[in-house]
């Protein structure tokens, strides 16, 4: 419920690195890889049926490409670091009808395309509004929660993460105000170059009552 998602947004405003075991020390973040893409580390704090919680740790130039969150509603807080989000939402329209394009590709439109640096306000992304299809860059060291209700499940309920490559919208249409503002994205496979290693949560433990 509206009321709700504000409590929460409210609450995760005001949250420090310190609220979950996070200190200033920054020597975790950095990429200790000889070569290739930077690992990006995760660790889960709580893992239930109506929601799930967990941080992610990214050194220096790491990226987590392009992927949605079908069906759900994320709050997504920066504790750490500087980073570059760029997001998509799926545009509702028949506008994608006018281009002889391949059945992969669908029309999205740029929600976001900035750089954020903690402390700063926590972002709620919807199912269908507020860029549900995102992507994060670290400038810096970062570290980012994210709270997903309900959370990613497999099963019966159709909820698994799609990845996406993006292209500009003047690759397949004409130039015109819209396009800055537009997007096409296709459906790709998991990225090959996408290292992820999930470590134990030393933070104050959840209690569920």
């Amino acid at each position: 419920m509206p009321r709700d998602v504000l409590l929460l947004q409210l609450l995760l405003d005001e949250m420090k690195p310190e609220d979950v075991g996070l200190s200033t020390d920054l020597h975790f973040f950095k990429n200790r890889a000889a070569k290739g893409s930077p690992t990006i580390t995760y660790t889960s704090i709580y893992n239930g049926d109506n929601f799930s919680m967990c941080i992610f740790f990214l050194p220096p130039t790491a990226v987590i490409p392009l992927h949605n969150h079908p069906g759900m509603t994320v709050f997504s807080k920066l504790l750490l670091g500087s980073m570059h989000i760029k997001s998509y939402d799926w545009v509702n329209n028949s506008e994608e009808t006018k281009y002889a394009l391949p059945a992969q590709f669908r029309l999205a439109k740029l929600v976001e395309d900035s750089e954020f640096t903690a402390p700063c306000k926590t972002a709620i992304l919807y199912p269908t509004t507020g860029g549900n299809i995102h992507t994060f860059r670290a400038i810096t060291p970062c570290a980012v929660l994210d709270i997903l209700g309900p959370p990613y499940s497999t099963k019966d309920e159709h909820r698994d993460c799609t990845y996406y490559q993006d292209y500009p919208y003047s690759d397949f249409a004409g130039d015109g105000w819209t396009a800055n503002h537009l997007g096409w994205l296709k459906e790709i496979d998991i990225p090959k170059d996408l290292k992820m290693k999930g470590i134990e949560y030393l933070g104050p433990k959840i209690e569920d009552s």
